[in-house]
């Protein structure tokens, strides 16, 4: 009862929209399999305006039960709205670790790209070919409860699948987490493979993606790979983002500018805090450096990591939005059960009002009979 309950405050109640409240009407709202708070049918036979069926005698005892019953839902709520928050906070400390690795190889890397301008074309993930067979690497989340996360990635695949099916190209799915897996596989939609990486991404959960990604584009049995995720803006804004992971392009290897998001908190309140890193310059080798091994086969070495790399981040990035949108569904929902409980207790307190005059008004009256 208390999931149904989170799930009508997240998404049913908004102030002012969600309910109308006519007199001499009835109104429903919710979803229709529950009936707590998700689902009643109400009538008012009285002239008391209220939420609740509330006739003269009163019906006191269903009216404080259901408002004990909305602050346990919103105590829920915010208890998941502050869980979120803290893995948010540890999946922040986990990008801040990665980096002194990320920036080695990104230097490493842009270094060597400058000393091998013209034999790049020699490698085997910088090869374009002409698109026949597509992969689409799609990231959600394992759970709901998070808003539109969900919802916002799966409609952005579905049109490209549209897309890429208007131009004949065939593409399969590989799903990295359930909700995207449960949708697509009821569907029917092609799916190649499923991967599970639990509630928070590792370097080991990307280095599996990247090794099978890898294996299926070096064979040849995949000439295109797309990873759709969603970027992470703000704690109330996310955005469904697609870009191209294999063949590499050897114009987006360079380091660019690198933007960090930090959760702090301020007077008992979450703040997101926004830092901009300058790119990195890429490491200056000597012309006359002899290298122990070929600058082509180190490269070659290189380049896997640093799609392991690029992989990793935008898991990263997929979870701290999933968290934010949590977050801010969460808050929404406390919200929302908060304004409800206050709306009843006014119903409560007018039902005991009339109950009262109606009672003075029968004692009245009797005295009145006997005089």
């Amino acid at each position: 009862m208390m999931l149904s309950q989170v799930a009508f405050l997240t998404n049913s109640f908004n102030p002012g929209k969600g309910l109308r409240r006519e007199q001499g009407s009835s109104f429903a709202f919710g979803c229709k399999r529950h009936s707590c708070l998700t689902h009643r049918t109400l009538r008012h036979s009285t002239g008391v305006p209220g939420i609740l069926n509330v006739n003269m005698g009163g019906k006191l005892v269903a009216i404080r039960s259901r408002i004990s019953s909305i602050k346990n839902t919103q105590k829920i709520t915010e208890a998941m709205r502050l869980v979120a928050a803290a893995k948010v906070r540890r999946a922040q400390e986990a990008v801040l670790s990665t980096r002194p690795f990320s920036e080695n190889l990104q230097k490493v890397l842009g270094g060597l790209i400058l000393r091998l301008k013209k034999e790049l074309v020699d490698l085997p993930l910088l090869k374009e070919r002409t698109p026949q067979t597509l992969v689409l690497v799609v990231i959600t989340g394992d759970r709901g409860l998070c808003g539109s996360y969900n919802s916002y990635i799966i409609k952005r695949t579905e049109s490209r699948l549209e897309e890429l099916k208007k131009e004949g190209i065939s593409a399969e799915l590989v799903c990295i987490g359930a909700k995207g897996y449960q949708f697509f596989r009821r569907r029917g939609f092609p799916i190649r493979r499923y991967i599970r990486i639990g509630q928070s991404p590792t370097a080991d959960s990307a280095t599996e993606i990247s090794e099978y990604l890898l294996a299926e584009f070096l064979s040849g049995e995949v000439d295109r790979v797309e990873l759709l995720y969603t970027r992470f803006v703000s704690l109330i804004s996310s955005q469904p983002s697609i870009r191209t992971l294999l063949p590499l392009n050897p114009s987006g290897l360079e380091s660019k500018g690198d933007e960090i998001f930090q959760l702090r908190t301020r007077g008992g309140k979450f703040q997101l805090e926004r830092s901009q890193i300058p790119g990195f310059e890429p490491q200056d080798f000597p012309r006359d450096m002899i290298f122990e091994q070929d600058p082509l086969q180190i490269l070659n070495a290189i380049l896997p990591l640093y799609l392991n790399g690029q992989i990793l981040r935008t898991l990263q990035e997929s979870f701290a939005s999933e968290l934010a949108s949590r977050m801010s569904a969460m808050s929404s929902a406390s919200d929302n059960a908060k304004e409800l409980a206050k709306t009843l207790t006014l119903d409560l307190n007018r039902a005991r009002q009339a109950a009262i005059t109606q009672e003075l008004a029968e004692i009245v009256g009797a005295a009145s009979a006997l005089q």
